[in-house]
Formats: structure tokens, sequence, C-alpha cells
């Protein structure tokens, strides 16, 4: 288990506020319809069981999973799909939902392989998007907030599989960043 100097870049309130904001543009734009919501698993779980409560319109989940960081803070550039969807998105409206944007080569692939298999739509959705650090075009339909540099864990978010469970979205802290000190196990306090 990873141990670190952790921050609260966004508190628990601020993140229910935005995402309710969300829910509300989502149900908006899929009013009368009846889309597929795509998780990219691990991180997007926390995000989307907290969106889908916000949503006035009906939704079927699904998840893929792709690994392109393993242990380390940076990712791999190799993309791999490791689960793939068991309900077809032909036909379907599809937001793909997603807990941080980095590079953008992760969303962007698989927005290429599921346009391949004949959506009536496709968006996207993310709850950080480090939109400077783009290294594909990439443009996100839904975006909770923008932030800048960082490593991040907390809701969701995981540093080789720990802090997950933290209410609060955290900044890993390097030596220029300020800190709170928190354990895996504990919370951290906003």
């Amino acid at each position: 288990m990873k141990k670190a100097k952790l921050h609260v870049l966004h508190s628990r309130d601020e993140i229910a506020e935005r995402v309710r904001w969300l829910g509300e543009r989502i149900s908006q734009d899929y009013e009368g319809r009846f889309p597929l919501l795509v998780g990219i698993l691990k991180g997007s779980f926390v995000f989307l069981a907290d969106l889908i409560r916000h949503l006035d319109v009906p939704v079927e989940v699904d998840f893929v999973r792709l690994a392109s960081y393993g242990d380390s803070m940076e990712s791999s550039k190799e993309v791999r799909l490791t689960k793939d969807l068991e309900i077809s998105v032909e036909g379907r409206d599809v937001l793909v939902v997603e807990d941080i944007v980095d590079s953008g080569r992760t969303l962007k692939e698989l927005l290429g392989e599921l346009a391949r298999r004949g959506p009536r739509s496709l968006r996207s959705c993310c709850l950080l998007d480090k939109r400077h650090r783009r290294e594909v075009p990439l443009e996100i339909d839904y975006v909770g907030f923008e932030m800048n540099e960082g490593f991040v864990v907390g809701y969701g978010l995981d540093w080789a599989e720990s802090y997950r469970h933290l209410p609060d979205i955290c900044v890993v802290e390097t030596e220029e960043t300020p800190s709170e000190e928190c354990e895996p196990g504990e919370g951290v306090k906003s």
C-alpha cells in the first residue's frame, strides 16, 4: 500500500454540487431518450454511481476497463482494453463517463472504438479534466472540474489501488505542494 501526504483539492461538498450540476445538464440534453452510460473502470465507478442518482432520465449502465497506468503516476501511453461492454451500443445514445482525462489517449481510443460500433450518438463526461496536458485532439462534452498539475486520489481515483475510498479529491504531495498527512485507512479532513 502506497503512503503519501495529501491535501484536499475538491471537498466532498464541492464534488456533490458539481455532480448534481452535471446531472441536471445531462438530463436536459437527454430528455426523452434512454442513454447507455459507459463507465471506465475502475476510477469512474464512484462518480458514475453518484451521477446517475442526479439524472432525471432512465439510463442503462455498462462498464469497460482500460489499462494505461499500472502502479505508476505516469501513463505508459499504451492503452489496453481488459474488459469489454456486455451491452451493444449500436443505435444507442452513448455517454462515456470517465474520472479524469489527462493526455486524452485512453478516452480518444475508446471513443473511436465505440464509434465503429454504430451508436446513434456518442458523448463524453469526465469529473476532472487536465486539458493543458492533452497529447491528442479531444473535446469533452461534460466536465466537472478543470485542473492543472498534480496527481490526484480519492473519490474513486487511486494510486496503485490505494486511496479510492477517500470522500474528497486530494493531490498527492510533491516538494512544492502544501500537505495534510493522511494514511490510506483514514479520511482527509477538509
